[in-house]
């Protein structure tokens, strides 16, 4: 049964921007106002974070909106304290909203003596009391066994596979879906699926974490249009050698389109000054203003996805809807021109 009030949403610091256009959005679906709740996430003079809510949630179904990206440990204790505060307060139930979801990469242990930190993350989020968890585009799909709780994992290609339509509506035959490494090919091929484009893969091998040691292309991809996808570009060490292997391997063009744009250091430089035409990410983390500034950067917007996942959980209808073209693209009608 469809609970009786409204859901509610709270926001921490790491991308209010964000959180403000799902609550615009789900403002426009119910027909009023659904504002953001009226608290304070704040930091005392050693850094410490304190919360404090000032509205009575007794009884509501409330959403935290807070991806765990930069400063990674400080938001995500804005996210365990903002939920500890709500259990006190007698909240009904608390889903966490993390657009990005920090420490995903640390999901194996990839050597002796290392931790399994996207676990330990998992069971610091049960025991502060959050009950659900929503996320996008999780490194690993894996991760979500971590939880003991149910965990929706929404994906960016229904999204992408829109832009590419809108952006690319004259060249579609031109196209190729391109995954960075071998690890990645599910996640290209669900685009090159969407988009009916053939799939290519740069393999890659690393001598140390930052450092590429060779790389190969496999497949033809002479005059074609690439369009690179992965989850995460930190750095863009790896995104902007890729492009450079595929103009050298005959590319026509190449554009890469990544779901988290951490783009931490020299990446936003790399990427500018790259062979790249275009750079696509979501708004998934906070985006600089170097990211916004650069010129071969887009941001096309999560809000509308999020602000309808949050509803159907609320609802108790289904999230996986929503990984369909044909439930997105009425979502999106605004956006693309397609």
């Amino acid at each position: 049964m469809p609970a009786m009030t409204e859901p509610k949403l709270i926001s921490g610091n790491a991308n209010l921007t964000l959180a403000k256009s799902i609550a615009r959005r789900m403002s426009m679906h119910r027909g009023m106002n659904l504002g953001l709740v009226d608290a304070r996430v704040q930091r005392f003079n050693d850094q410490e974070v304190f919360v404090e809510i000032y509205e009575n949630v007794r009884g509501e179904d409330m959403f935290i909106i807070q991806p765990t990206s930069n400063p990674a440990n400080d938001n995500l204790m804005e996210l365990l304290i903002i939920a500890d505060a709500l259990r006190r307060s007698s909240a009904q139930r608390i889903t966490a909203v993390i657009p990005y979801f920090g420490y995903a990469r640390q999901d194996r242990r990839t050597k002796a003596r290392t931790p399994i930190s996207a676990k330990l993350v998992a069971n610091m989020m049960v025991t502060s009391g959050i009950e659900r968890v929503l996320t996008m585009d999780l490194h690993a799909a894996q991760i979500q066994g971590f939880f003991d709780i149910p965990v929706d994992n929404l994906y960016a290609s229904p999204i992408f596979a829109l832009d590419v339509k809108a952006q690319f509506k004259d060249r579609m035959d031109e196209l190729m879906v391109v995954s960075p490494d071998v690890g990645g090919v599910a996640r290209a091929r669900e685009l090159a699926k969407r988009i009916n484009a053939p799939l290519s893969i740069v393999d890659k091998r690393r001598e140390k974490p930052g450092e590429i040691a060779e790389m190969t292309v496999i497949g033809n991809v002479a005059g074609k249009v690439c369009l690179i996808v992965d989850d995460i570009c930190d750095t863009a060490g790896t995104l902007c050698k890729a492009a450079e292997i595929l103009m050298e391997n005959g590319a026509k063009e190449v554009h890469s389109y990544i779901t988290h744009g951490v783009l931490s250091g020299p990446a936003v430089e790399r990427v500018t000054n790259s062979v790249m035409k275009s750079l696509v990410i979501t708004d998934s983390i906070e985006p600089t203003d170097p990211v916004k500034n650069a010129p071969n950067i887009r941001i096309v917007p999560t809000a509308p996805m999020f602000a309808q996942a949050i509803l159907n959980i609320w609802n108790g209808t289904s999230v996986s809807s929503l990984f369909e073209t044909e439930t997105l693209e009425p979502i999106y009608e605004t956006h693309f021109r397609l």
